[in-house]
C-alpha cells in the first residue's frame, strides 16, 4: 500500500508542479489536445463554474461534479477528500458563505501548496487546505456537515478504510457525495496490475457493487447511485485507450470491452443519525 500511494503522490505532485496532467484518459500529454478546461466541461461543470475558481485549480482530474448535486446550504462545513488544486473546495465555499467552512485534504505536499496559493488568489478566507491521508483524515470526529470527494477514492489501495474514516469526521445524519470511477466488468489482469493505470484511475477502480458495498459496510445508509454515464473521456478510439491495447496487445473486442465497463458515478450516502 505504502508503495502505490508514493507512486500517486509523486506522480501528483508533478501535475501540481507542471499544471500538466495526464492521470487519465484523453489529456493533453496522452496525445489529445482537449485541456483541462474542456475534460472538466464534459464531467459537469458549467462554464460560469470554471469562470469563477482559479485556472490553476482546474487541472482536469475530475470524473464528475460531486458539487452540482451535493445541495450545500449556507453554514454547512464541507470537507474535500482529495482537495487537489483546489477547485471544487473553492465552488462549495460559494455555496456554504461566510458562515461555513470549507477543509481540502490532500496528500501530496505539491498540491496542498498550489490549492494554498489559490486560496490567496481569491481571499478564499472560509477555505483551508491541510496535508494528509484520506485513509487517515486530520480531521476530528463528528466535524463535517457534508463530505465531497472527485476522482480520488479509486487512488486508495484501502477504500474501506476511506469510508469509515468517512464515517468518523461526519456529524451524525451527515451525509457524503462523491464522484469516482467505477467498473461493470473486471478488467484484464496485464491493466490490473499496470501502476501507469492506477494512477490514471483505472486499475485502482473496484466494481460498481463492490464500491457501494464497502460504503454500507461501514455504516452509512441511504446509498444511491445519483448518476451514472461511462466515462465520456474514454473510448476505443482515445489516446489511452490506444495505448493500452498497443502495450498489453489487447484484441479490438478487449480494447471495447474496456472501453465500455469504465464508468462515473455519483453516489450519495447518509450516515445515521446516533453519534458515532
Amino acid at each position: 500500500m505504502e508503495d502505490i500511494r508514493d507512486i500517486v503522490r509523486e506522480k501528483y505532485g508533478h501535475i501540481a508542479k507542471t499544471k500538466t496532467s495526464c492521470c487519465g484518459p484523453a489529456l493533453p500529454c496522452c496525445g489529445t489536445d482537449k485541456g483541462a478546461s474542456d475534460v472538466s466541461k464534459e464531467v459537469g461543470y458549467s462554464d460560469e463554474e470554471l469562470r469563477s475558481v482559479p485556472n490553476d485549480a482546474n487541472l482536469g482530474l475530475g470524473c464528475g461534479n460531486p458539487t452540482a448535486l451535493a445541495a450545500l446550504q449556507a453554514g454547512e462545513v464541507v470537507v474535500d477528500l482529495g482537495a487537489g488544486g483546489g477547485m471544487d473546495c473553492f465552488l462549495a465555499a460559494k455555496k456554504v458563505g461566510e458562515t461555513g467552512r470549507v477543509i481540502g485534504v490532500d496528500m501530496t505536499p505539491d498540491m496542498v501548496s498550489l490549492a494554498r496559493k489559490n486560496a490567496a488568489k481569491v481571499d478564499a478566507g472560509n477555505v483551508e487546505f491541510r496535508l494528509g491521508e484520506i485513509e487517515n483524515l486530520p480531521v476530528a470526529d463528528n466535524t463535517a456537515d457534508i463530505i465531497i470527494s472527485n476522482c480520488v477514492i479509486n487512488l486508495s489501495p484501502d477504500k474501506k478504510r476511506v469510508f469509515e474514516e468517512a464515517c468518523r469526521i461526519l456529524t451524525p445524519g451527515g451525509r457524503m457525495m462523491v464522484s469516482d470511477i467505477v467498473l461493470l466488468n473486471p478488467l484484464p489482469d496485464e491493466i490490473k496490475k499496470s501502476i501507469d493505470a492506477y494512477v490514471g484511475c483505472v486499475a485502482g477502480a473496484l466494481l460498481k457493487e463492490d464500491y457501494l458495498d464497502a460504503i454500507r459496510s461501514v455504516g452509512f445508509e441511504s446509498v444511491c447511485v445519483m448518476e451514472e454515464q461511462q466515462f465520456s473521456v474514454v473510448g476505443s478510439d482515445d489516446p489511452f485507450v490506444k495505448s493500452l491495447a498497443e502495450t498489453f496487445n489487447l484484441s479490438e473486442e478487449q480494447l471495447e470491452g474496456i472501453a465500455s465497463s469504465i464508468v462515473s458515478v455519483k453516489v450519495n450516502a447518509e450516515k445515521g443519525a446516533i453519534p458515532y
